[in-house]
């Protein structure tokens, strides 16, 4: 096994089992290792510490797997991680009224690099890392064995596969090929999930419980859902009796499907208006038409991919949050969230405070919103909380 040598001082993060080793706390690796093969840590006095995937070409050039230097880390150690990951979502998948959640999420399940969404009797893969990539195929016999799908497809599209030296893919792994719609389930509502064409690795059940969570404040109420994607939000509100529900999303295919489920949940179609159009723009739209809500919904897009872009992202999230307190009844209430793991609650409440003040508003935070116990949080990788949200009501 290739040996990777950690500069002197640098080793609090590994002991503290953190996943990641960037390249510039590498002293020297002895040989040539290729992009994804699993190499030996150790510390500059060559004492172990760790097992892990090595990739030069990206900035993280070691995801640490095993701290265990007895344990070998072979087909044997991903069938265990992998049926450990499913094993620990059953509470989700004996639910009668979902059959969707994630399996498998990466550093948190010690899995680095690996996304597995269940739909229904499909499952969606994201391969993100070159070490995922050389074991997935261990990987995929050992969910075939564990869940029987019907197919696993790769929805490995992601841009940041590149830093890791990859191409992207989108093809069938195993069994059959996704059709255009799967139905799944969650919380009782039926969503068309198109799996091959769908963002990310095709929905974003990661909103489960913020979704049912914010329908209990919708019956009779006015409410624009922004970035609706597929209708997360817009479908519980209208099962939980909105009086109305705007959508506003600049995708066509999300908007279609949007309609489609809403029809096959049997909702009154007459209580809701589509909009197809970028959200900032079509926010001041409203302004200028006078228009007001009484609960908003704001799901963006990552603005932070990273700690450099925070300062621009805290911009974005600020603009944002500012029109859309001016759209607000008295008050009403905005469901606001942030998916950029760069961005902690206490920055985002901050954010929300400035653009309470820049809106001429007064904010009360009256509750919490954060991603469900199937994308668990690591104690040893904060980063892996990623989806914070707030309620807030606007005077």
């Amino acid at each position: 096994m290739f040996e990777v040598f950690l500069k002197k001082g640098k080793e609090k993060a590994v002991l503290q089992r953190h996943p990641w080793v960037f390249s510039g706390a590498i002293e020297r690796v002895k040989g040539k290792p290729a992009n994804g093969d699993i190499v030996k840590l150790l510390d500059a006095q060559s004492r172990f510490m760790a097992y892990g995937f090595y990739n030069d070409q990206s900035r993280v050039a070691l995801r640490l797997l095993e701290w265990d230097e007895t344990v070998a880390v072979d087909e044997n150690w991903f069938r265990q991680k992998v049926a450990t990951s499913v094993e620990g979502r059953g509470y989700v998948l004996r639910a009668e009224t979902t059959n969707t959640c994630r399996l498998i999420f990466s550093e948190a399940d010690y899995l680095p690099g690996l996304i597995v969404d269940k739909y229904a009797d499909y499952l969606s893969v994201q391969i993100l890392t070159s070490g995922i990539q050389n074991n997935i195929a261990v990987i995929i016999d050992e969910l075939q064995r564990l869940l029987q799908p019907k197919g696993i497809y790769d929805k490995s599209d992601a841009s940041s596969r590149a830093h890791e030296g990859l191409e992207t893919a989108n093809e069938v792994l195993a069994g059959s090929p996704p059709p255009e719609l799967v139905y799944v389930k969650e919380n009782g509502i039926t969503y068309g999930i198109n799996i091959a064409e769908g963002q990310k690795s095709g929905f974003y059940c990661d909103q489960r419980d913020n979704r049912h969570l914010l329908a209990a404040y919708v019956q009779d109420k006015k409410v624009l859902d922004c970035f609706s994607y597929t209708g997360g939000f817009t479908l519980n509100s209208l099962q939980q009796g909105a009086a109305s529900v705007v959508s506003v999303d600049s995708s066509a295919l999300a908007i279609e499907t949007m309609r489609q489920n809403i029809e096959l949940n049997g909702f009154d179609a007459a209580k809701h208006t589509a909009v197809q159009s970028d959200v900032n723009k079509q926010l001041r739209r409203f302004k200028e038409e006078g228009q007001t809500f009484d609960v908003i919904v704001l799901d963006p897009p990552k603005y932070a991919p990273s700690r450099s872009a925070l300062d621009r992202a805290s911009r974005a999230y600020k603009d944002l949050n500012r029109i859309a307190m001016l759209l607000l009844n008295k008050g009403g209430l905005l469901a606001t969230f942030s998916c950029s793991g760069a961005m902690d609650i206490d920055n985002f409440k901050q954010v929300l405070a400035w653009a309470a003040l820049d809106a001429g508003k007064q904010v009360q935070f009256i509750n919490q919103f954060c991603q469900p116990e199937d994308h668990p949080v690591r104690s040893s990788f904060p980063e892996g909380e990623y989806l914070k949200g707030l309620l807030c009501r606007v005077y």
